[in-house]
């Protein structure tokens, strides 16, 4: 390959300029042997074995050489005949110094204490490339690697990376002579992006060729020693339009183009791998006719006789070079003051920054070694110095992919997970394979590809697409919000009017024989406590308070106890006012308001002291019940002590249950006005009312229980009024001749 012929005139270069130089190393001049391993194990061996027997036939562990020493030896290039000839090499305590091996096997001094490298381990190679997988985030991606140990090491490698970054192997493909079946499987894979790494061989390059076809959708990933290989653009431009390769940036060089363009057949007709060269690349015709026949049949070319004086090695450099810019993109790694250490320091897992180093004479510390081409390393020894600054850079902008848009390609197992939905893996195997599920009932996402859903607080619940948290509404009697409550509002004022129109007929004829047989001053206090219960309903309407949670329960059963006070006092006061009309009764003397006002005023008190008792334990608070409904909050007020509120419910339901067998008993008594009766109808609806407003009250939540016990209060309390005093009302207004004394006697005999 003329990459590998720069490489040996680069090397040529620098020993001249050594040579040329006596403050490097006076009064030694440096020699050099040159053999082609072919990228074999058993030739680098070979070779090795042979320089170190020196002329003649290979004797190991024998050297005929006279007053030449071996100072060291240079390469190989690549990591499998690397690691054979490091292991004579270590034996014979030989340095060697490899300019491309990468295997992380090298890193053991105990087996090769002498070896040293300018390039770093493939592990170092091997986390740049899942960095940059990381960057342009696929997930899903093949890799295609020799069928060799320098593969083996790197395929292991570079999967615990990937699955450290979250990226999964699609699958791993080795190639050697008998592979076959590659294009089906890479085909077929949804991966779209492909790893190329270990070792290049003619198996390699010619199974790159026979997938051609399958490799145009395919984009192609190469590491630092693939970037080095120029023959792969050279030859497979079609497969990898569109591919990346890493390579690190070039160190400043001295300028060699004179030394690149003197090498010309006519200078150096003795050079057969120049001739060679000149034959392949530019159809010259060489002095071996059997040479120029095999390779116009192979290549189906013409060959033409050449001047001699062609620049082959500067010229076909630099068109190799416009080749690999304008079809690979050539991702650099930058390493800011890139020093390597001459120290007794190893590239290790903890110090992955740094190239293996050793103990090199102090001779060598002030050489520059450069390997000049595009898409070549570059290396330096500048003596005992190191720094640990690396950095990673990518221009995405300047790459061209092979996409229609040039966008940066897909190269997912699965399709990304929207927010709103969260990752379930469909493989125990590949955690990059997976279904996206909504989030759960109260769960979102926010971000693409979740593996969880978060839950959202009490006070929030998830929108319709589940990728966000927004507070739930509060639902309460509210006067905004509710038309029911301006129905309620209305009502309540309907007839808080209509109780105190009546409270005002009964005080301006309270001194008609109706009021008073009656019982005037009852019939006050129950009209006045009919108003303040209807009146009490607003303190059940609009967003509730701890001190409204109170008052409304407390107000309410303090209330409608007297109003029951009242009567089941009217009630005793008919049966006691029948029985005193008889001569010589002795229920004469019960006949009087004090009574009455005192049995008023004792079931009340009783009342008063169950509620004073129920707010000293737990009296009722505002809660938010967050639990009964998903996307509402409720808020309610909590009775506290649960006894308590039924305690005062209970109590009421005594006393109208007592008024109620009163009246019932008292229905037959002779009376004019039917007193008995209407308390009988009045508490039937009372008790039928809060009978059937219980298991209807503890049935609802939310605001629609607070309706209930509203509804309730109307009902019981219009039910007294109605029964009560609209059939008073009506003799008062419209029968005013049955509304006299007269009129009672007669209804009483």
């Amino acid at each position: 390959m003329p990459q590998y012929y720069r490489y040996l005139l680069t090397f040529r270069f620098v020993i001249e300029e050594i040579n040329r130089d006596q403050t490097i190393l006076p009064n030694v001049s440096l020699g050099y042997h040159v053999y082609d391993s072919c990228s074999d194990s058993r030739k680098a061996v070979k070779s090795v074995l042979q320089i170190l027997s020196g002329p003649g036939r290979t004797v190991p562990n024998y050297c005929c050489r006279e007053q030449r020493n071996v100072a060291g030896f240079i390469g190989d290039l690549g990591s499998a005949s690397t690691v054979s000839m490091a292991q004579i090499l270590a034996t014979y305590r030989y340095s060697q110094i490899s300019y491309g091996a990468t295997s992380n096997v090298l890193t053991d001094r105990n087996l090769y204490p002498t070896f040293y490298r300018t390039v770093q381990s493939a592990q170092i190679s091997c986390l740049v490339l899942s960095n940059m997988i990381k960057f342009f985030r696929w997930t899903w991606v093949g890799i295609v690697s020799s069928d060799d140990d320098s593969g083996n090491e790197e395929i292991r490698i570079l999967t615990k990376y990937l699955t450290m970054n979250g990226i999964c192997v699609a699958y791993t493909i080795k190639v050697d002579v008998k592979e076959r079946k590659n294009m089906e499987i890479i085909s077929k894979s949804s991966a779209q992006v492909i790893i190329l790494c270990g070792t290049y061989s003619v198996y390699l390059s010619n199974w790159l060729h026979a997938i051609r076809v399958v490799l145009r959708d395919k984009t192609l990933v190469f590491g630092p020693p693939f970037a080095l290989m120029t023959t792969i653009m050279e030859h497979h431009r079609e497969a990898l339009n569109g591919s990346l390769a890493i390579q690190p940036t070039r160190l400043s060089l001295p300028d060699m183009r004179r030394f690149y363009e003197s090498f010309q057949i006519i200078n150096h007709p003795e050079d057969m791998l120049l001739v060679h060269i000149c034959l392949r690349y530019f159809n010259c015709l060489s002095r071996d006719p059997r040479i120029n026949a095999l390779l116009q049949f192979i290549h189906n070319i013409s060959l033409h006789n050449c001047t001699g004086t062609e620049k082959a090695v500067h010229d076909l450099h630099m068109s190799i070079a416009r080749q690999t810019t304008d079809k690979v993109a050539l991702l650099q790694k930058y390493w800011h003051q890139l020093h390597h250490v001459l120290g007794n320091q190893r590239d290790t897992d903890d110090n992955p920054y740094f190239y293996r180093n050793g103990d090199l004479t102090d001779s060598y510390n002030t050489v520059n070694w450069n390997s000049f081409s595009n898409g070549s390393w570059i290396f330096r020894f500048v003596g005992r110095t190191e720094t640990k600054n690396y950095t990673f850079r990518i221009n995405v902008k300047k790459i061209l992919w092979k996409t229609s848009n040039n966008q940066v390609p897909e190269s997912q197992c699965s399709k990304n997970c929207l927010p709103g939905t969260h990752k379930v893996s469909q493989s125990s195997i590949h955690t990059c394979c997976y279904t996206c599920v909504q989030c759960s009932s109260g769960e979102i996402s926010n971000i693409t590809d979740s593996e969880t859903c978060m839950k959202c607080t009490e006070l929030d619940w998830p929108n319709e697409k589940r990728n966000r948290c927004v507070p739930k509404q509060l639902e309460f009697l509210s006067y905004t919000d509710d038309t029911i409550v301006l129905v309620i509002s209305l009502v309540s004022a309907i007839f808080s009017f209509l109780t105190f129109m009546i409270l005002v007929i009964f005080i301006l004829h309270q001194d008609t024989a109706i009021v008073k047989a009656n019982n005037r001053n009852l019939s006050f206090l129950l009209l006045v406590s009919i108003i303040l219960s209807f009146l009490c309903v607003f303190l059940f309407l609009g967003h509730p308070v701890d001190l409204t949670c109170i008052l409304r329960q407390v107000s309410f059963g303090i209330l409608f106890t007297v109003a029951v006070s009242c009567v089941l006092a009217k009630t005793i006061m008919v049966s006691i006012a029948f029985r005193a009309t008889k001569p010589d009764s002795s229920w004469k003397r019960w006949i009087g308001s004090k009574w009455s006002n005192f049995l008023v005023v004792f079931c009340a008190s009783i009342q008063v002291i169950i509620c004073m008792g129920w707010l000293a334990l737990a009296p009722p608070f505002l809660e938010l019940d967050t639990h009964s409904y998903q996307r509402k909050i409720i808020v309610q007020c909590n009775e506290g002590c649960v006894i308590g509120f039924y305690s005062v419910l209970g109590y009421m339901g005594v006393l109208a249950s007592v008024s109620f067998i009163m009246a019932f008993l008292a229905r037959t008594l002779p009376d004019s006005f039917n007193e008995a009766k209407y308390i009988t109808f009045s508490m039937l609806v009372f008790c039928s009312v809060w009978i059937a407003m219980i298991p209807a009250y503890l049935s609802t939540r939310g605001k629609y229980m607070v309706a209930v016990e509203i509804f309730a209060i109307f009902t019981s309390c219009a039910g007294l009024l109605g029964c009560i005093f609209f059939p008073k009302c009506y003799i008062i207004l419209w029968r005013p001749d049955l509304n006299t004394r007269t009129r009672l006697l007669e209804g009483r005999r």
